[in-house]
């Protein structure tokens, strides 16, 4: 009896643990309720372009929406490859709950898109000035 309810404890807080991980930073609010963040324990600088990597997510309290991760029942966001200077992105992939991230393998050959927009330049804003302190992987 001890084991199992020491498992399940163990098992309830690698869970909730998982459930925590990400450090979601809100930097944008938009229409209709919604609002962008981005998860600052995902951010990298890419070694091979130089590019930041972020997964960014979109929430909706009034909906119970988010911002959440892949495989969350809430989460819906995509991750994207930003060149702070040139000030445009690549999108590596998209999720959402009925579909899991699946980043592209060829990304990096993908031809940029100028960052523009509202959300798209509030996440460059937020971003890029501590992109020198990213990881690089």
């Amino acid at each position: 009896m001890r084991r199992a309810i020491a498992l399940a404890a163990t098992l309830a807080f690698a869970v909730t643990g998982a459930a925590h991980a990400a450090k979601w930073t809100k930097y944008v609010d938009v229409e209709n309720g919604i609002a962008w963040s981005y998860d600052a324990d995902y951010s990298y600088k890419d070694k091979a372009t130089g590019r930041l990597v972020v997964m960014q997510a979109i929430s909706k309290p009034a909906a119970s929406l988010g911002p959440a991760g892949p495989g969350e029942p809430n989460g819906v966001g995509n991750v994207v490859a930003i060149d702070c200077g040139k000030k445009n992105m690549i999108m590596l992939g998209t999720y959402k709950p009925s579909q899991p991230l699946a980043l592209s393998g060829g990304w990096r050959q993908d031809v940029p898109k100028q960052a523009s927009g509202q959300e798209n330049e509030a996440l460059l804003a937020a971003v890029c000035p501590t992109a020198d302190k990213a990881p690089t992987k």
